[in-house]
């Protein structure tokens, strides 16, 4: 079974900028007709205001004051798109976070989707390919209640707080989910998913607060003073493609070995 010692390394991608330089224009001793200016286009309307949106969502005195201002115009209610875009939320066309690979994430929560504003509720949908990992990570707010709705053999695991289990007992909590079952990841618990199979799994995570937050472990551990992370861990001084193999035999166990692995067996698919 995986557990939270097993760290998956992956590469960081460098983004590059380009910026286009002003041409020289050649002088002309010509005389030439001056030309009439192109009619000025009409400016288009100003997007609403999100900042004062949200003010006025967080001051209104009831939650029907909230609706109000979200939902009618002069005492009347929206209709048409313009409603359907505050009560409907589109789970579709879910991107890669930061370039990453392995599948995609989208949630609805206060930001994206305004109307959960006082109602306690969130929900993500995660899309993982074939040996997809939605690596470790903590939300600090809210609990989360998992449920796989396609695909099948989906690990999880995850680690509650100091105390649970007598050291040097493993503490990870762990177990696969199989197509229309569900598990829970209490607040604050470390947890991840891992997608060991071949075909790809699409699972909803629904949280008991509108503005859960997101806190992924290694990747905000990495960002700590270096010395600290270093003196935690005993890594050697830099991780680069030379000494890959070298910081691979240093981690205790290995979820990328267990990554390989699936990728080898689906290969065979």
């Amino acid at each position: 079974m995986l557990s939270f010692t097993r760290v998956l390394i992956a590469g960081l991608a460098t983004l590059g900028a380009v910026q286009a330089l002003p041409q020289a224009v050649p002088v002309s001793t010509s005389v030439v007709p001056t030309p009439v200016p192109a009619p000025t286009p009409a400016t288009p309307a100003p997007a609403p205001d999100q900042t004062q949106l949200f003010r006025d969502l967080f001051t209104a005195p009831t939650a029907i004051k909230r609706f109000q201002r979200l939902l009618t115009q002069g005492g009347t209610l929206l209709t048409g798109e313009a409603l359907q875009k505050l009560i409907v939320f589109n789970f579709n066309g879910a991107t890669p976070a930061n370039g990453a690979k392995g599948g995609a994430t989208k949630a609805a929560n206060i930001e994206t989707f305004p109307i959960l504003t006082g109602l306690g509720i969130s929900t993500t949908l995660g899309f993982l390919e074939a040996c997809g990992i939605n690596t470790p990570h903590v939300h600090p707010r809210a609990t989360e209640f998992l449920t796989l709705v396609s695909g099948s053999n989906l690990k999880f695991g995850y680690v509650l707080e100091n105390g649970l289990v007598a050291s040097p007992q493993s503490p990870e909590i762990a177990g696969v989910l199989d197509q229309f079952q569900g598990t829970v990841f209490p607040m604050g618990s470390i947890h991840f998913q891992f997608n060991d199979a071949c075909e790809n799994a699409t699972f909803v995570a629904s949280l008991n607060n509108e503005d859960p937050g997101t806190s992924q472990v290694a990747q905000n551990f990495f960002a700590l003073n270096a010395g600290v992370v270093n003196a935690t861990l005993g890594f050697p001084k830099t991780i680069d493609g030379k000494n890959i193999e070298e910081f691979r035999k240093m981690i205790p166990a290995n979820l990328a070995q267990d990554v390989d692995n699936c990728l080898a067996k689906c290969k065979s698919y």
